[in-house]
């Protein structure tokens, strides 16, 4: 039976097997595990491993700690021992790596009460052995702070083990591009990308804070062991250049490489771009990986060449294999015109105008290359399309969503959370203008008049990074529907197939979410045994372990774990075939596709006035993402374009635009 109870983690295409050794090219350290949460659990447990021997010689365990989203399921695997196995916190000494300033440490964006959250409120340590900078100083106070600061780390006789995260700008702490290998704990100016980054957490970039306080690279650099810590696809760029590129004060997460005892922990995803696990091939034969040369790695690497080459791939030749590292490919599977044909071929039958399947055709998979064994085509078909946000499936999968509703199968859009963090108070306000004009009339109930009142007196009041009121939540809410539902309808989908789950775990009115929960599973678990879909499309945006698409996915494997266990949907769940699209910042290496569905000018028109039905995104969107000036809608059609263009580069037909997908294969 078909079992979908292992989440795809970052990808679900073939990777080199996981190992620790350091590569040629790589001047510290890196161990790659096969989930974040095993990553988590590896360094919680050389904490672990610290704190209990430090404890049985009388000794004290410093601890350089860090704050944001990395550390998560480092902090709830020590809470866990400390509460399951009786680890004590009771001789442990920390000292977090920065804070913001100005900052009150009871703001939801405070890194106290981030850590007293996450960790300190959870385990017994003495609140005295706590230090984290203080964001409340005056500006003329922070400089003699920041000494004591020092002082301090000293006087504990140092730093034993330093954990840390690495931003996309390369800084561990707070230091920023152009911090001194010297450098010491101070006050330091942010820079753009990292305020961006940071921008969801205080509703917006122009709430967070230009300044912080950090440690400087020289005292982090001064503790016995640091542990780098780094997940997802959006962390491996700057990961290749912390580890395989010189030391410079540019990326500061590079001065690693100068300490005696470092090591860098990532999930596959954030390994991704290290040459090891992009081109093995480049240093030497791939065998010293354990690797061999099937289809998918054949397939890596020709296209690899083709693009570093700018030729079609029916034009490579031997001697640009031989040229170019990939003599064993040339060995192994028969010379150019054999390889060239293959990957041709492969990626020629990833394109399909027909998503959902022509009526009376056998069951093809996309990619596959062979037959499914299943019977021929149910067409129409049974359609759920999972939306994280309420915009998500326009803006991924726009066009193959007009498409399916065009070609008559039963289309159903699920939007699993409610998106209402997402909006300008000022558009909540115009809305309730509206409201309270229609409502301020005679004959109108004065009470709903005067709830409208409070939201709108609420608005007005309401200072920055302040969790929405309940009432000004629910007017949030509708707007992200009203916008939903013209969208989708806009799409083809029939009203009544327009599903808002409202998936509790997000539900907090704040930026910082809830873990998933049962009542989440049972949610999506209900809408797929009342569906039954032949297919699913869902979000595979897999950069933040604990971002919404990622638990929503996770959710929907969940659910479909739980109903292939149940033998009355056995039957349709056993066929049920899983598709993952991602959304607005990435698309799917050409190597791992599995469909790719061309888009004519007039789609791309269509789609493009899909997603401009979600106007509260319009124009400028309160959550943007990282580093991106581009409206939605841009993004995607240049991704879609870009897609198409490489395509065509490769010696396919020539497209408008192409939406990707890769095919959930589950295990077991």
């Amino acid at each position: 039976m078909t079992t979908f109870a292992h989440p795809p983690t970052e990808s679900d295409t073939p990777r080199p097997p996981l190992y620790a050794t350091r590569a040629q090219v790589e001047r510290v350290p890196v161990e790659v595990c096969r989930t974040s949460a095993e990553a988590c659990h590896m360094v919680a447990q050389e904490i672990a491993t610290l704190i209990r021997e430090r404890a049985a010689n009388g000794r004290t365990a410093v601890l350089g700690l860090p704050t944001g989203s990395t550390p998560h399921g480092i902090y709830d695997e020590l809470v866990r021992l400390h509460r399951d196995e009786g680890l004590s916190f009771a001789n442990v000494v920390t000292f977090n790596l920065d804070e913001y300033w100005p900052m009150d440490p009871a703001a939801l964006q405070s890194y106290r009460r981030f850590m007293n959250e996450y960790l300190f409120d959870h385990v017994d340590i003495d609140p005295r052995h706590v230090h984290i900078p203080d964001g409340t100083l005056d500006r003329g106070e922070v400089a003699r702070a920041c000494d004591d600061y020092e002082a301090a780390i000293r006087d504990a006789g140092g730093i034993d083990l330093q954990i840390l995260g690495i931003g996309r700008t390369g800084h561990v702490g707070f230091n920023e591009p152009g911090s001194d290998r010297a450098s010491r704990t101070r006050l330091i100016t942010l820079d753009t990308v990292t305020r961006m980054d940071a921008a969801s957490d205080f509703f917006g970039e122009w709430n967070v804070p230009r300044k912080a306080i950090t440690m400087g690279v020289g005292s982090i650099l001064d503790a016995r062991r640091i542990v780098l810590v780094a997940f997802g696809e959006h962390k491996a760029p700057i990961i290749r250049r912390a580890v395989e590129e010189p030391v410079t004060s540019s990326v500061a997460a590079s001065f690693l490489q100068e300490h005696p005892s470092a090591t860098i922990v990532l999930d596959p995803a954030a390994a991704a771009s290290l040459t090891r696990f992009q081109t093995p091939w480049q240093l030497g034969s791939i065998d010293r990986f354990g690797l061999e040369w099937d289809h998918a790695w054949t397939k890596k690497a020709t296209i690899w060449l083709a693009r570093t080459l700018e030729k079609a791939i029916l034009k490579l030749t031997d001697e640009d294999y031989n040229a170019h590292g990939l003599q064993d490919l040339l060995s192994a599977r028969g010379g150019a015109y054999d390889i060239n044909l293959e990957v041709f071929k492969a990626l020629r039958n990833t394109i399909t105008g027909w998503p959902g399947g022509k009526p009376g055709r056998p069951k093809f998979v996309p990619g596959a290359g062979v037959d499914s064994g299943n019977p021929p085509d149910v067409v129409p078909k049974r359609v759920v399309v999972f939306s994280p946000h309420p915009d998500d499936d326009v803006i991924s999968m726009g066009g193959t969503l007009i498409r399916l509703c065009e070609q008559g199968h039963e289309v159903h859009v699920a939007y699993q959370t409610s998106g209402n963090i997402a909006v300008f108070d000022e558009d909540a306000e115009r809305h309730a203008d509206f409201l309270l004009e229609m409502l301020d009339r005679p004959g109108a109930p004065p009470e709903e008049a005067e709830e409208i009142r409070s939201v709108l007196a609420f608005i007005r009041a309401k200072s920055p990074g302040t969790v929405d009121s309940a009432a000004l939540q629910r007017i949030k809410t509708l707007i992200r529907r009203t916008e939903a539902r013209s969208a989708a309808r806009y799409s083809g989908v029939s009203a009544d197939r327009i599903h808002f789950l409202d998936l509790p775990f997000y539900e907090t009115g704040r930026v910082r979410k809830n873990p998933m929960g049962e009542q989440d599973v049972e949610i999506v678990t209900t809408l797929l045994e009342r569906v039954r879909p032949h297919l699913v499309y869902a979000a595979g945006d897999l950069s933040d372990p604990h971002g919404t698409h990622r638990v929503c996915l996770d959710a929907t494997l969940a659910a479909l774990e739980k109903v292939s266990r149940r033998p009355e949907d056995a039957s349709w769940c056993h066929t049920c075939e899983l598709w993952l699209y991602r959304g607005a910042w990435q698309e799917w290496e050409p190597h791992e596709l599995h469909m790719a569905v061309p888009l004519s000018p007039s789609e791309v028109d269509r789609k493009r006035t899909a997603i401009f039905r979600h106007e509260s995104q319009k124009d400028r969107a309160l959550f943007p993402g990282p580093y991106d000036r581009r409206e939605f809608w841009q993004r995607a059609e240049q991704r879609n374009r870009a897609t198409a263009e490489l395509y065509d580069q490769l010696g396919l037909a020539e497209y408008e635009a192409i939406e990707a997908f890769v095919r959930w294969e589950p295990r077991g």
